[in-house]
């Protein structure tokens, strides 16, 4: 075992966030790999509908990952809104089961499941608070290995929903499965999730009101690192609206029947199933790394190799290439994740909550700006075209965080 490995398995709190991470991932990669394919295909969405779909998603996110940041700084609350996650997780997928409509989905993805994915940054929160005297690289490593296991179902259920997408079965049963993670979960917070009152962690209150904690977030050099870190991660957010939607271009199915609709859904599945074995080796090997070199230098190298095999990809689709490029989207990917949690994190130190809704944040940022390029690249000519510029935008955030920070310790 790693020594991060190890101190994840002895930890009980750290072993129920791993659970919880998990399960929240399981989540994810059912729903986020195949709703882009599901809203075009099956719902009959149009590109410009389904991007202000993940707009107004993206307005319901910030107010959500803001509002639990500071309310769980503010006062022991962590287990009520871990709960409220793993509700609406579950309202939202029944939602889209019992409705089946484009209506149904659109306040799904809307109103509820964005609310579901703030469990996300509130289970890292957790992590940092239980580390929080440890050292900086020994940190990164425990936060670098949970970021790995967060990523072993999108290995697991990818791979699984391409085996049954190809036998036939409907691309709603995603949701049937996150009904089941949901409730899962619920359960799971109800019976081993502390008392806010009686955690092993020590949780110490902000002391600042509302309007204190979100001019804190929202400072300058703070807010605009987050948002540079989220169009570095944009790359990732846009890779899985357009991989799905560029399989089922190459196959020539057409929109409307679910038979139709899958086609291509399961070589995505199998695609990211496939890159995500590379993430999860790479990343468990980051924390050794992270002894040897800055962590700033380590996301920027992870950021070019991702760009450059996310460009490559419309020209790879439709040729045995396609699954070359598994490699460097893994291994540059897990450079990436791995280590851009506790960046942003240290931003503001010790405090959890808040660094939880800038790490939320920054996934809303790497939403809306990947949403941007999907839209201008349809417009231009396509999903080939946003998936270039992302690559673009990506590297450049990767150049201006690196020239804001030229001057950061140099075990930052």
């Amino acid at each position: 075992m790693t020594p991060a490995i190890t101190a994840l398995w002895r930890d009980p709190s750290l072993r129920l966030m791993v659970v919880a991470m998990l399960l929240q991932g399981s989540f994810v990669a059912s729903v986020s790999t195949f709703q882009s394919l599901i809203a075009v295909t099956l719902y009959g969405l149009s590109d410009g509908a389904y991007a202000l779909v993940l707009v107004a998603s993206l307005i319901v996110s910030v107010a959500a990952s803001i509002g639990v940041g500071i309310i769980t700084d503010q006062r022991p609350s962590r287990r009520a809104l871990a709960l409220c996650a793993a509700v609406t997780m579950t309202a939202g997928a029944v939602l889209v089961l019992a409705g089946d409509n484009a209506v149904a989905f659109v306040v799904a993805h809307v109103l509820l499941l964005p609310v579901a994915g703030t469990l996300f940054g509130q289970l890292f929160a957790v992590v940092r608070l239980v580390t929080a005297d440890y050292p900086r690289a020994q940190r990164d490593g425990i936060m670098a290995t949970v970021r790995a296991i967060y990523a072993v179902p999108f290995v697991v259920m990818l791979a699984l929903w391409g085996l049954l997408f190809d036998r036939g079965v409907s691309l709603l049963s995603v949701y049937g499965w996150t009904t089941l993670t949901g409730a899962v979960l619920m359960v799971l917070i109800l019976r081993r999730w502390p008392h806010d009152a009686r955690t092993p962690w020590t949780d110490v209150p902000s002391g600042l009101g509302f309007r204190a904690s979100l001019a804190e977030m929202m400072h300058g050099p703070v807010l605009l690192r987050v948002v540079l870190v989220g169009a570095v991660h944009s790359g990732s957010a846009l890779l899985g609206v357009v991989l799905a939607l560029l399989l089922h271009a190459a196959s020539g199915a057409g929109a409307g029947a679910d038979a139709d609709a899958s086609a291509g859904a399961g070589a995505a599945g199998m695609f990211i199933a496939i890159f995500v074995v590379f993430e999860i080796a790479a990343t468990l090997s980051v924390g050794w790394l992270r002894q040897f070199a800055r962590r700033l230098h380590i996301i920027a190298v992870g950021t070019f190799v991702y760009a450059l095999a996310l460009a490559a990809l419309p020209l790879a689709v439709g040729t045995p290439a396609l699954w070359l490029l598994t490699l460097p989207l893994g291994v540059g990917g897990a450079m990436v994740y791995a280590l851009a949690i506790g960046y942003l994190q240290d931003l503001l130190g010790s405090r959890a909550g808040a660094g939880a809704s800038l790490l939320a944040l920054q996934q809303i940022a790497a939403q809306g700006i990947s949403a941007a390029a999907f839209a201008l690249g349809a417009a231009l000519g396509g999903y080939g075209i946003a998936a270039v510029l992302g690559a673009v935008v990506m590297s450049a955030a990767m150049v201006a965080i690196l020239w804001l920070d030229r001057n950061a310790p140099l075990d930052a």
